[in-house]
């Protein structure tokens, strides 16, 4: 078979089919559009790429059809390639996740139905042994109503509009992560809003470390953009500025943390606002709290 062919079946077989075809099913409620779960008993795999890319979230295997192929079925390449070849022009079964944007009823309603983290649960323990995050500053979230129990052992971290309605959430578990479906972007916000300083990370997880690693300063706002940086974003990231005296780029160590900064220094020019590059030394500051504990 020519290059050709083998980019040809590439693009024309999905990774959902494979894994359809080896008994897995999608689990609709931890998918969403780009990254769209399948379970097997205790076996994950997340499919990415429009069907193009896979990941196992419990191990570093990942690739295209071919490599799936071969993670399902060892065996050489050859047949993978008849395996393959078999499902070309073959569906997916399973809907993909709707992509609507929910209404604020639907997503304060969902937000609502969620338990408040407490100590016991698989998302504490999670946060607390796995992420290395003091069970103070944990404390600190839970009194505020900021972070609620997913599914899977996973935290849900509240993303509040101006008004400090709910807009979403920040997922983040052993095995997944992600942002609700249907919600909005804007941010997470932890400590004193009122305070001068706003130090602007790109995950919730970040804020609170930045915020146990600093010893919880009274006169910091802490707050995520959940890796994005939305219109809702910096519209909540320059109103926040205008009413405070410094904007903390607080973003990772990489060309993605830089670009950020360079985001958040122009909103600090414009609103007369005083700025400061503040960078982890590992790659983000949960990494730095870890490296810390340890």
């Amino acid at each position: 078979m020519q290059r050709e062919d083998i980019e040809r079946l590439r693009e024309r077989v999905s990774c959902a089919v494979a894994l359809e075809q080896a008994g897995f099913e999608i689990d609709l409620k931890e998918s969403t559009r780009r990254a769209v779960k399948f379970r097997r008993g205790g076996d994950i795999i997340i499919v990415t790429h429009e069907g193009r890319g896979w990941f196992d979230p419990l191990s570093d295997r990942k690739g295209d059809v071919f490599a799936l192929i071969g993670f399902l079925q060892p065996g050489d390449f050859r047949a993978a390639l008849t395996a393959v070849g078999a499902l070309a022009g073959v569906q997916p079964l399973h809907r993909r996740p709707r992509t609507s944007r929910g209404t604020a009823a639907d997503i304060t309603e969902r937000w609502s139905a969620r338990p408040l983290l407490r100590r016991g649960a698989r998302a504490h323990d999670y946060l607390s042994r796995m992420r290395a995050i003091p069970r103070p500053v944990l404390q600190r979230a839970i009194d505020g109503r900021l972070i609620r129990q997913g599914p899977s052992g996973s935290a849900w971290f509240a993303h509040q509009d101006n008004d400090g309605r709910i807009s979403g959430w920040e997922e983040r578990g052993p095995v997944w992560r992600g942002f609700s479906t249907g919600g909005a972007k804007t941010l997470f916000r932890f400590g004193n809003s009122a305070g001068g300083r706003l130090c602007v990370t790109e995950a919730a997880i970040d804020a609170l470390s930045l915020s146990a690693l600093e010893g919880r300063r009274a006169d910091t706002l802490y707050a995520s953009t959940a890796g994005g940086w939305s219109p809702a974003t910096e519209s909540a990231v320059t109103l926040l500025a205008g009413a405070l005296d410094l904007v903390v780029a607080a973003t990772d160590r990489n060309s993605q943390g830089e670009a950020y900064a360079d985001k958040l220094r122009q909103i600090a020019s414009r609103q007369d606002c005083g700025f400061q590059r503040l960078r982890p030394i590992a790659g983000d500051w949960n990494e730095d709290l870890q490296q810390g504990r340890e």
